[in-house]
């Protein structure tokens, strides 16, 4: 299935013919999330939650609203969606909360070998904490996790399972309702990261049965500086606060401090107001075209580039031939930031490097790919750019 190639119009970061093939980094934005942002900050703007002036009323309508579009968007309830920072500060939260309530020395996480550093480090600072264990999980010969192995590692030893639910560098797709059967079969929870699934793949967090899911909006075309945390509300009415501040508290005294129920309980502080508004928009955005379309459409440009690069006998492909939105590949004999460098020259952006992944570059024998993410945004003439920028490179490298 191919989207209306019109879509493209929707988002001024591409004009000029630019071939945009790092959307797994950040998406770009379309027009109505940015006149949304622009609206908020200009026209609309006013404070959330406090004020009893009219443009504040409407304002904290706009804010409860987005988070009761998020929440629809991934299946959940709107109390069970936190705005954060984004992902980075979502799994930090739920470690730094639930983790440290609920872990101690002897106790086991699982992890993969694909796994973003955002879901490596905040476990490895609560294991300096609490003395927890990490397990890592391996993968198959295609680039998935290997869930057949975590099968055999997990105990009851292990009380949280954290995994992508897309690969970053992969795009490979975690079967996540066995991943969560495993996890609740030994006592565990299971968190996602749902950062590369969320904008191409339909989510539904009930259906995937995890206990807590994370996501950041500018993957999402929505804005930078936000994202979102679900977990089950029952959850989160036993997680204590992880920062204080206004807004987070039902009564302060200097002799003591109650705090509201949750998602208030974790959003200390002023919110991102602009930014939630315009996440509301980009969930519109996305929602009217249909994320099983988008996916559909990706599929197909995936299939297209991998076909392309497997005919040249001078590229390694990395990942399965499924992978969702993301093609990671090297040209040998090229690093993959000179390739960058000249496919730049070419008017064709990809990321190159080792994509905050580097336990899997490890894993894979190298220092970097390069890697190319598709977008809704994207189609044929972005591969044949890129197609042209190799075979450049390969001339000038010899």
């Amino acid at each position: 299935m191919t989207l209306d190639p019109a879509l493209r119009d929707d988002f001024p970061g591409l004009a000029g013919g630019w071939h945009y093939l790092d959307s797994g980094a950040t998406a770009q934005k379309p027009q109505a999330v940015i006149d949304a942002a622009t609206h908020a900050m200009g026209r609309d703007y006013a404070t959330v939650h406090r004020g009893v002036y009219a443009r504040s009323a409407n304002m904290t309508l706009a804010y409860e609203e987005a988070r009761r579009k998020v929440a629809a968007f991934i299946g959940g309830c709107e109390d069970e969606i936190v705005f954060t920072r984004g992902a980075t500060e979502a799994i930090n939260l739920v470690a730094q909360t639930w983790g440290l309530a609920n872990l101690k020395a002897g106790d086991r996480i699982l992890l993969s070998v694909l796994e973003h550093h955002s879901n490596i480090v905040p476990w490895q600072l609560l294991a300096e904490r609490t003395g927890v264990a990490i397990d890592v999980c391996p993968l198959t010969t295609d680039g998935r996790i290997d869930l057949d192995a975590a099968e055999t590692m997990l105990t009851p030893a292990h009380k949280l399972v954290a995994l992508a639910h897309v690969s970053n560098v992969l795009g490979s797709v975690l079967d996540a309702p066995r991943a969560a059967a495993l996890a609740h079969g030994v006592g565990a929870k299971l968190l996602l990261d749902g950062c590369q699934a969320v904008p191409r793949l339909p989510v539904d967090v009930a259906a995937l049965d995890c206990d807590f899911y994370v996501f950041s909006a500018h993957k999402l075309y929505g804005p930078t500086g936000i994202g979102a945390l679900w977990a089950r509300s029952a959850i989160l009415a036993e997680m204590p606060p992880w920062q204080g501040g206004g807004a987070m508290i039902d009564r302060v005294s200097f002799e003591r401090t109650t705090y509201a129920p949750p998602p208030q309980r974790f959003e200390a502080g002023t919110p991102a107001i602009v930014e939630a508004i315009a996440l509301g928009a980009a969930v519109d955005y996305v929602t009217a075209i249909g994320v099983a379309a988008i996916h559909a459409h990706e599929t197909a440009l995936v299939a297209e580039l991998r076909a392309a690069l497997r005919s040249r006998n001078d590229v390694t492909l990395f990942g399965p031939e499924d992978s969702a939105g993301i093609v990671s590949f090297a040209l040998d004999g090229v690093h993959p930031h000179d390739l960058g460098t000249i496919l730049d020259e070419e008017g064709v952006a990809i990321r190159a490097g080792h994509h905050c992944a580097q336990p899997l570059m490890d894993h894979l024998g190298v220092p970097a790919t390069a890697r190319a993410s598709f977008g809704l945004y994207s189609n044929s003439s972005d591969i044949a750019a890129l197609l042209r920028g190799i075979e450049r490179t390969r001339r000038i490298f010899g």
